[in-house]
């Protein structure tokens, strides 16, 4: 059986709702008055079923931008993810996810070797921050490093890090897998630096951060490492990696139908 269709809004009303930029409570409304009138609602349930569809649909819109904006590598969340085959701790879990630490700008370093889920934990937890409405934004070591040097073209450097330090969680993946020069080495610290007692950063990296200063400059890591760990959690992840274990399983593929 087909449900009739709510009649359509008054011109003039439509008009002033797109005048005052209510897109959601206007795509409501038709349905929202139809069954206000059928239902006899208090005018004063009118306006907050009317005003709770607006709102929902600015915090989903926002929401979706700052997915967007944050630059996520692969999308992945804790749907997929599988907490009884990590070898974080579930108390590390449980305890990282409530993501009050980053209500406090501590901060988070996860270290281990490839394919233990270090990446995959970090950005599910950003992709819940988000869910929290929290700002995020992620980089590669190789990525900060470009934004940063662009900004040296025009003398933007400051506005640049201001910038990406008004997010609440900084993200640095897979720091250790190449070299990391001077170039390198300055963005990173100059990002920790101005998050300090400010802000969260996350990093993931195959190397414990001490060991920073074997893949760039002992001054800067030094530096940078000091105040990364001061108030940071440290995570180590242990095993084999789960993804070479999926591909000798088979299960890396889709496989080939047989002629």
């Amino acid at each position: 059986m087909n449900t009739p269709t709510a009649p359509a809004l008054p011109v003039d009303l439509e008009q002033l709702l797109r005048r005052m930029r209510l897109p959601y409570l206007r795509k409501a409304a038709p349905d929202v008055l139809a069954t206000a009138r059928a239902q006899r609602w208090d005018p004063a349930e009118v306006l907050r079923v009317l005003i709770t569809e607006e709102v929902t649909g600015r915090d989903s819109a926002t929401r979706r931008m700052r997915r967007r904006t944050a630059n996520f590598p692969t999308g992945k969340t804790f749907s997929t993810w599988r907490a009884e085959e990590s070898s974080i701790s579930e108390a590390t879990q449980n305890s990282l996810s409530t993501l009050e630490w980053i209500s406090r700008g501590e901060n988070l370093a996860v270290a281990g070797p490839s394919g233990t889920g270090k990446s995959h934990f970090v950005e599910a937890l950003a992709h819940a921050a988000i869910e929290q409405d929290l700002r995020v934004a992620w980089f590669t070591l190789e990525t900060l490093t470009q934004t940063i040097s662009k900004s040296k073209v025009d003398a933007s450097i400051a506005r640049t890090v201001a910038r990406i330090c008004r997010c609440d969680l900084i993200v640095v993946d897979d720091i250790g897998m190449l070299p990391a020069g001077q170039d390198a080495a300055e963005a990173f610290y100059r990002i920790v630096d101005a998050a300090y007692e400010r802000r969260s950063i996350a990093v993931t990296s195959n190397i414990h951060p001490s060991g920073f200063d074997t893949i760039m400059p002992k001054t800067l890591a030094t530096a940078t490492v000091d105040r990364l760990l001061h108030h940071a959690h440290l995570v180590q992840t242990t095993g084999e990696s789960h993804r070479l274990a999926e591909a000798l399983a088979g299960k890396g593929v889709t496989p080939l139908k047989q002629p």
